[in-house]
């Protein structure tokens, strides 16, 4: 569900629509509150918490600005960052991709997950859409 909302956002941001970006990111603080750790060893909790508090609090920007589009995608550099390390820790049930581009965050460059090899770039949206290159399958 945690994913599923990201890429939401993803979409979201990559149609120019904060709205929809906002909407989703609600619903990824939900579902980041709904996550069952108990199964988690120590260390497995740690990283979570870790991780997981960064990552609500970057949806929570997103979720709380639906008409400031560059201030959602400033937050969702991180949240990216935060899904990836989530993504590489505790693994995920479906094939996605980095993708990275060069032009994003002010010209330092920027990574996004994706569910597709197509690209759809969240932070430059419909004005540079297809901008971007894949750099990792994560299986």
């Amino acid at each position: 569900e945690i994913l599923t909302q990201y890429l939401h956002i993803a979409d979201g941001l990559a149609n120019d629509n904060g709205k929809d970006a906002a909407t989703a990111a609600k619903a990824f603080v939900l579902a980041i509150g709904n996550v069952n750790i108990t199964s988690f060893n120590a260390d497995q909790k740690k990283t979570w918490e870790d991780i997981s508090a960064d990552a609500k609090e970057m949806s929570e920007h997103i979720g709380a600005n639906p008409d400031k589009l560059e201030h959602q995608r400033e937050h969702f550099v991180m949240l990216s960052k935060d899904m990836y390390d989530l993504v590489k820790a505790f693994g995920s049930e479906q094939t996605l991709f980095k993708i990275f581009d060069s032009m994003s965050n002010d010209g330092k460059g920027a990574f996004w997950l994706s569910e597709t090899k197509k690209i759809k770039n969240p932070y430059m949206g419909k004005a540079m859409l297809n901008s971007g290159t894949i750099q990792e399958e994560i299986k």
